[in-house]
C-alpha cells in the first residue's frame, strides 16, 4: 500500500513531485540542521487520490495519526489538550510555487477549552484569544466557505469602536469579544457551530488544502503559468510557532537578494508580534531587515547565516519565511525565489562571477518569456511628468492604463479593449482575474514580498506596492493622494515598476535599453552586461540556426541587427498590396494570354526591386522566398463594396467598365472556402506566368547584387503543396526560367528550391516530395489549422476560451505547437523526408519559430533553423542555447 505521510526528516528537496515544493524544502533544512518546527507532510499522491475518490483514501486517517502521535511524543504536548495544547498549522504545498492560491490555515487545535490553556501555559491572554480569533477567521473563511471580508469588516468595525488602526492596540477584552463575534459569524453563514474537536479541525483543514487545488484562482494561475492540471498539492502539517507574542517575536519574509533588480543583499520585510500572513497579506506595512536587526540583534544575524547557507547550499536565490517566538527564530520555508526578467539575468551572472554556477547553468537559469519582457518600452526619461506617490518598486516595467478598484471591472474593461491599472489597498488571490488582464498593478500597502509582489513579478506584471499616501476608496472606486489630488475610476495613470512612482495622466514610453543595445548602440548599464553575456554563451551553445520573416529591407536589416542567420520566410503578397493592387487587378481581369503578359510585365520591375533590397540587407545569408500564396481575391475589392458602387453608377447613367469586370472577377473567383481552395502552388498551375514572373524577378535581382560585388543567397519556396506532382510541375518552369537568366545574363546562381510543409498529406508523403525539394520549411500555422480542423480567425474568438478552461488544450496550439498531433507530423517529415535526401535543409517559418517551448522541439527533431518576427530572434536564440544545453 502506499504510503501518503512523510516526517520532514524522511525526505529532501529532490522530492518536489511528491513532498511538493513546501514540504521537500522543509525536509532539505531539517537535513541541514537548520530549527524547522517539526511536522509531515501528506503527499500529492494523496491528493490525487482524494480528487478522483472525492473522499480520504484508504489508510491516510491512520497515517496522519500515526505521525501526529509521534509529533506530539517529540512536542511533549497533544494537540488541543486543555491544558498545555499543541497547535499546527496546514499549509498547502504543490511541486510548482503558487503564491497565494491555496488554503493555509494556522492555529490548528485551539478551542473554547484549549485556549485558556494556552493562555496559562503562554502567561499571555491576549496572545492566546489573538490566535483563536486568527484560527476562526481563517478556517471559517478557508475551509467553511464564509467570506472573508465579513471577517475583515467585524475586525474593522471593532477597531473604530475603539478608535485605533492597528489589531495590536486592541486588549484581551475586546479580543473575546472578537472570538465571539466570529463564532456567531460561521453559525449565522453556515448553520453550524465552529467544530471544537481539534482532530476534526485538522481533518477538515487538510481536505480544505486538497479542495483548494480545484479553485477557480488556482486554475487560473495554472493556466496562466502553464503548470500542468494534474500534479495536485502536497499539505504540511506543522508545529505551530508564534510570531504574535509579543515586541519580542514576529514573522518575516526575506530574500537573499534583491527579487526585483538582482542587486546582490539581503531583502525582506518584518513585522513584530505578528504572524506570517499579517507579513504577505499587506494588511500591515512592514519594516526592513535592517530595521529587524535594530529590534532584535541575535535573530538577524542568525537569520543572515542562515540565508547564506541556504543560498550556497541551493545555488540560487531562496526565498525564506521565518517567526521569532520569544527571541528563537524558526524557518517555515524556503525555496528558490520568484525573481523579475531584470533579477533573473543579472543573478545568474552575478553567481558565474562568485563562482556558484557556471555559464551553462546561467543560461539554463533565465529564458526567451524574461528576455522578450525586457525589451518591453520603458517610460521616456526626456518626457513630463507629474508625480504622484512613491511605493516600493515590487515589479519592473512601465505600465499605462486606467484606474479600475476591483478586478471584475479590470476584466470587463480589459475585454473590452481599454488598458487598466488595478489599484488596490492590498491584493488577496481573490484578485488574480484582474491582475491578469491589468497592465499594471497598484496598491497602498505591502511590500516587496506581500501577495501583490510575488504574484505580479511570477507573471511579469508592472506593480507598485506600498504607496503609503494613496488613500485607496475602493468600494467608491477613487483614491486620493494625501493632501492632493484625487483619481477617479477611469483616469489615466502610470506606474513605474523599476523606481516605485505613480504618475498622473498617460506617461510616454522609449525603448528599452537592451532593445537599444540589440540595435547596435552602446549601452552601459549592469542588466545589458548581464543580457550580453548570457547570449553570447547561448550563441556559442546552440546547434539550431535564428532566421528571421521580413518582407521588407527595413524588416530585414533591424532583424540582422538582432542576431537574424537569414531569412527564413519572405512573403511576397504583402509587396502587391496599396498602390500595387491596381497591377493586380489588371492580371485578373486581363483578357487572353497576352493582357496577362503585359500585366505581368509591369510587375516584374516592381518585384525585382523588392527582392534586390532584400538580397542587399542580407548579403551573404540566405534568403527563402516564399511565392504568392493567397487566393486572388484578397487584392480585390469587397463584393459588396463592389456591387453597390455600381448599383449607384447605374442609377446616375454612369459607365463604369473595369469596375463591372471587377465585379465579374470577383464573382468567378468567389469560393466558399478560400483558405482550401485556388491558392499556393494551385495559383502558380492555373496562372503559370505568375510563379515565372516571380522566379524571374529574384533571379535577376540576384544577378544584380553580384555583379555589385555582393553575395546574394535566395531560395525559392512554393508554397501549400500537397503532391509531388505539383511541386514537378512549378519546379520545371522556374528552372527554365533560371537556364533563361543564367544565358541572358552571364551569371551563375546557385539557388534552391523547395517548399513549405503545411498540410498534412505533405507531411505524410514528405519521403516522395523530397525528391524534388531541396529544402522544406514547416508552416506550421496552416499546419495547425489543417491538423486540427480549425479555422483560426473564426475559432479563438468562438470557443478558445472554453477549451482553454475544461482541459481540451493547456495553451492555444497557434501559440505553442501541439507536439502530439502537429508535432508528430513534423517529425514524420523530417525523418522521411531526411531518408530520401540526406542534406535535405530543414526549417520553420509559422509563428511557433519564437515560440521557447516550440523551438526546443524544433531542436530535439533535428531542424536546421527557426523563423520568426525579428523582435523575436534574440529569445529564440536564446531559446535555442538553452534548448542545446538542456540536451547536453
Amino acid at each position: 500500500m502506499s504510503s501518503y505521510v512523510f516526517d520532514f526528516a524522511q525526505g529532501n528537496k529532490d522530492q518536489r513531485d511528491l513532498l511538493g515544493g513546501k514540504g521537500a524544502n522543509l525536509a532539505e533544512m531539517v537535513n541541514l540542521g537548520l530549527p524547522v518546527p517539526p511536522g509531515f507532510t501528506i503527499t500529492t499522491e494523496a491528493c490525487r487520490a482524494y480528487l478522483v475518490q472525492g473522499r480520504d483514501p484508504d489508510g491516510l486517517a491512520e497515517e496522519v495519526s500515526s505521525h501526529l502521535a509521534a509529533l506530539e511524543e517529540a512536542m511533549g504536548r497533544r494537540l488541543g489538550d486543555p491544558t498545555d495544547p499543541l497547535l499546527v498549522s496546514v499549509r498547502s504545498g504543490a511541486k510548482h510555487s503558487m503564491p497565494g492560491m491555496m488554503e493555509t490555515v494556522l492555529n490548528i487545535g485551539l478551542n473554547d477549552a484549549s485556549v485558556a490553556g494556552l493562555a496559562t501555559q503562554s502567561s499571555d491572554e491576549r496572545f492566546a484569544f489573538d490566535s483563536y480569533r486568527r484560527l476562526l477567521q481563517m478556517f471559517g473563511a478557508t475551509v467553511l466557505g464564509v467570506e472573508s471580508e465579513v471577517f475583515a469588516d467585524q475586525l474593522d468595525a471593532l477597531k473604530d469602536r475603539r478608535g485605533t488602526s492597528q489589531d495590536t492596540q486592541l486588549d484581551v477584552a475586546d479580543l473575546r469579544e472578537l472570538v465571539a463575534t466570529f463564532q456567531q459569524v460561521i453559525l449565522d453563514h453556515t448553520g453550524r457551530e465552529f467544530p471544537q474537536d481539534p482532530r476534526e479541525q485538522l481533518d477538515l483543514a487538510v481536505r480544505a488544502v486538497f479542495d483548494s487545488w480545484n479553485t477557480e484562482r488556482a486554475v487560473l494561475y495554472r493556466r496562466q503559468e502553464q503548470i500542468p492540471e494534474d500534479l495536485g498539492t502536497a499539505v504540511n502539517v506543522q508545529a505551530m510557532v508564534f510570531g504574535n507574542r509579543g515586541e519580542t517575536s514576529g514573522s518575516g519574509v526575506a530574500f537573499t537578494r534583491d527579487p526585483a533588480s538582482g542587486n546582490q543583499g539581503v531583502y525582506g520585510d518584518y513585522l513584530t508580534n505578528a504572524q506570517g500572513e499579517d507579513v504577505v497579506s499587506g494588511i500591515r506595512n512592514t519594516v526592513s531587515l535592517a530595521d529587524m536587526g535594530e529590534i532584535d540583534r541575535a535573530s538577524h544575524d542568525q537569520l543572515l547565516e542562515i540565508m547564506s547557507t541556504l543560498e550556497h547550499h541551493y545555488r540560487d536565490m531562496c526565498d525564506i519565511e521565518f517567526t521569532v517566538e520569544q527571541g528563537k527564530l524558526w524557518m517555515l520555508q524556503t525555496r528558490v525565489g520568484k525573481r523579475t526578467p531584470e533579477a533573473a539575468f543579472r543573478i545568474a551572472v552575478h553567481m558565474v562571477d562568485e563562482g556558484l554556477i557556471d555559464l551553462d547553468e546561467a543560461v539554463r537559469r533565465v529564458n526567451g518569456a524574461q528576455l522578450a519582457q525586457l525589451m518591453f518600452p520603458r517610460f521616456d526619461p526626456e518626457a513630463e511628468r507629474t508625480l504622484l506617490a512613491t511605493g516600493m518598486n515590487a515589479s519592473p516595467g512601465a505600465a499605462v492604463g486606467r484606474a479600475v478598484f476591483d478586478w471584475a471591472t479590470a476584466v470587463e474593461w480589459a475585454e473590452r479593449g481599454e488598458d487598466v491599472i488595478l489599484v488596490r489597498k492590498e491584493t488577496s488571490p481573490d484578485d488574480l482575474h484582474g491582475m491578469v488582464v491589468a497592465r499594471g498593478i497598484l496598491t497602498s500597502r505591502g511590500g516587496k514580498t506581500s501577495h501583490a509582489a510575488v504574484v505580479a513579478r511570477g507573471m511579469g506584471r508592472t506593480c507598485v506596492c506600498g504607496a503609503e499616501a494613496l488613500e485607496v476608496d475602493a468600494r467608491e472606486g477613487r483614491f486620493t493622494v494625501r493632501g492632493g489630488k484625487t483619481v477617479e475610476e477611469g483616469d489615466l495613470i502610470s506606474i513605474d515598476g523599476s523606481t516605485g512612482e505613480v504618475f498622473d495622466g498617460a506617461v510616454p514610453v522609449a525603448d528599452s535599453h537592451v532593445v537599444r543595445w540589440f540595435e547596435g548602440e552602446e549601452v552601459d548599464e549592469p542588466l545589458v552586461h548581464a543580457v550580453g553575456r548570457i547570449m553570447e554563451h547561448a550563441d556559442a551553445a546552440r546547434r539550431l540556426r535564428v532566421r528571421t520573416n521580413a518582407d521588407t529591407a527595413e524588416d530585414a536589416a533591424r532583424a540582422r541587427r538582432f542576431g537574424a542567420q537569414g531569412i527564413g520566410l519572405c512573403r511576397t503578397e504583402h509587396m502587391f498590396l496599396g498602390e500595387r493592387r491596381e497591377l493586380v487587378e489588371n492580371l485578373i481581369v486581363a483578357e487572353g494570354e497576352e493582357g496577362q503578359r503585359a500585366a505581368l510585365d509591369a510587375l516584374l520591375p516592381l518585384q525585382r526591386d523588392d527582392f534586390t533590397a532584400i538580397l542587399e540587407a542580407m548579403d551573404g545569408l540566405p534568403v527563402t522566398i516564399r511565392l504568392i500564396d493567397p487566393p486572388l481575391h484578397e487584392f480585390l475589392p469587397d463584393i459588396t463594396e463592389l456591387s453597390v458602387a455600381l448599383a449607384i453608377a447605374d442609377t446616375r447613367g454612369h459607365r463604369k467598365k473595369r469596375e463591372r469586370r471587377l465585379l465579374e472577377a470577383v464573382t468567378r473567383l468567389h469560393e466558399q472556402n478560400p483558405m482550401l481552395g485556388l491558392r499556393g502552388v494551385r495559383l502558380g498551375i492555373v496562372i503559370p506566368g505568375l510563379f515565372t514572373m516571380q522566379a524571374r524577378a529574384i533571379l535577376e535581382a540576384a544577378v544584380l547584387r553580384k555583379r555589385a560585388g555582393g553575395d546574394p543567397r535566395p531560395e525559392i519556396m512554393i508554397p501549400l503543396v500537397a503532391s509531388v506532382r505539383e511541386l514537378d510541375l512549378v519546379r520545371r518552369r522556374i528552372d527554365a526560367v533560371a537556364r533563361e537568366v543564367a544565358e541572358e545574363s552571364g551569371v551563375e546562381l546557385d539557388v534552391k528550391i523547395g517548399t513549405m510543409i503545411e498540410l498534412p498529406r505533405a507531411a505524410l508523403t514528405a519521403g516522395e516530395i523530397a525528391g524534388s525539394a531541396e529544402f522544406f520549411s514547416f508552416g506550421t500555422n496552416d499546419l495547425t489549422q489543417m491538423t486540427w480542423g480549425f479555422s483560426r480567425d473564426d475559432v479563438e474568438a468562438a470557443f478558445f476560451s472554453t477549451y482553454l478552461e475544461q482541459g481540451v488544450f493547456g495553451v492555444s496550439p497557434f501559440e505553442s505547437l501541439d507536439i502530439t498531433g502537429v508535432g508528430a507530423l513534423v517529425r514524420r517529415a523530417a525523418e522521411d523526408g531526411r531518408a530520401a535526401r540526406p542534406d535535405l535543409h530543414l526549417g520553420i517559418c509559422g509563428e511557433h519559430g519564437g515560440d521557447p517551448a516550440s523551438i526546443h522541439f524544433f531542436d530535439e527533431v533535428g531542424l536546421d533553423y527557426v523563423s520568426c518576427s525579428p523582435f523575436r530572434v534574440p529569445v529564440a536564440r536564446l531559446e535555442a542555447g538553452r534548448s542545446a544545453l538542456a540536451r547536453s
